[in-house]
């Protein structure tokens, strides 16, 4: 696989990461939603399964954003390590 076309799938692996980041920041404001709403309600299976839902995601998403990070380190040493500024940039 050509340099450019890694650092183009990188970037594009890089989307989905965020993708997925901000989906699973999406639930969990749904799940405190659905918390919120048991407060009134007082249905003891939800006080029971939520927390545990709740914490299972914001665990993955705290996985998710350091992969995120990290990837994004990797992806940016690949940049700079394979020269591609000069590719990308005609007038360089």
């Amino acid at each position: 696989m050509e340099k450019l076309q890694k650092l183009e799938l990188m970037d594009k692996i890089l989307r989905e990461l965020d993708d997925l980041k901000n989906s699973q920041t999406s639930v969990l404001k749904k799940l405190s939603q659905i918390e919120a709403d048991n407060i009134n309600l007082g249905v003891a299976l939800l006080e029971k399964k939520l927390p545990d839902i709740h914490e299972e995601v914001d665990a993955s998403l705290v996985i998710v954003t350091a992969l995120v990070e990290e990837f994004q380190e990797h992806r940016d040493k690949f940049y700079t390590d394979n020269k591609l500024e000069s590719l990308l940039d005609p007038t360089a």
